[in-house]
């Protein structure tokens, strides 16, 4: 693996769980990241963690359903640091229920965040990537999806949709610029709990993250290992989650 020293990294939902965990592994291995997200208050805290610690951090407050904040957000990173190597799409949001019980205002909003901020997140990017002529992207899917369940349709749907968004762009791509898909099953954070809209629900999904749920870390693994490949190797989709989940 290469030497990951000096990468300029955006990454996307960076104030919480996998998000902060990546852009803190990131910074260990010598990357400078550029972090986005609404709050920007845990935004500076992370940056000031990283800063602190003789890493190399800036912020710029991004809502991902707007696509002008996105390119901000982009534009700040090679202004600042000359160049961008990674674009990490992780920002995302999930409501667990059934259709029936027709929450339109979140289906809305996940199809906002899921699929529009993810494509607002490779628009940004491909051009600089283009200019370079190098680049890589990175979006982070989930594997809902993969396997088909109750509750999760309207999620599964905008995660599938980046899947295949995903895989069409890397056959498009001639290759300078490469792209991976990372699925992320149960992990320790409180993405899951969060999702789920009754107590009921809640408590059952906080005893499968107790349960069976793996480290946001080893998501960052993943991203390091995908990045570290020389140029002319692409790691297409990696699915990471817990041995014990079905």
């Amino acid at each position: 693996m290469q030497n990951l020293k000096g990468l300029v990294v955006v990454i996307t939902g960076a104030s919480a769980g996998i998000g902060e965990t990546i852009a803190l592994e990131l910074a260990k291995q010598k990357v400078k990241v550029v972090l986005g997200a609404r709050s920007e208050d845990k935004l500076a805290q992370i940056v000031d963690k990283i800063t602190s610690n003789g890493g190399d951090a800036i912020y710029f407050p991004t809502d991902v359903t707007k696509k002008n904040e996105v390119q901000n957000l982009v534009n700040e990173a090679v202004e600042h640091y000359g160049k961008l190597d990674v674009v990490i799409n992780n920002a995302g949001v999930a409501q667990i229920g059934k259709m029936e019980e027709l929450d339109v205002e979140f289906w809305d909003q996940m199809i906002d965040i899921n699929i529009k901020g993810t494509l607002y997140g490779m628009a940004a990017a491909i051009p600089v990537f283009k200019r370079q002529n190098y680049g890589h992207i990175i979006n982070i899917i989930s594997t809902a999806g993969i396997k088909i369940v109750p509750t999760q349709a309207v999620y599964a749907g905008t995660k599938n949709a980046i899947r295949t968004i995903t895989e069409a762009f890397r056959q498009e791509s001639d290759g300078s610029i490469r792209i991976t898909g990372i699925s992320p099953g149960f992990v320790h954070t409180e993405f899951s709990v969060k999702s789920a809209k009754t107590l009921e629900m809640k408590k059952l999904y906080a005893a499968k993250v107790e349960e069976i749920a793996i480290s946001p870390k080893a998501i960052a693994d993943a991203v390091i290992y995908a990045i570290s490949q020389p140029k002319e190797v692409e790691i297409g989709d990696i699915v990471i989650r817990p041995a014990a989940q079905n």
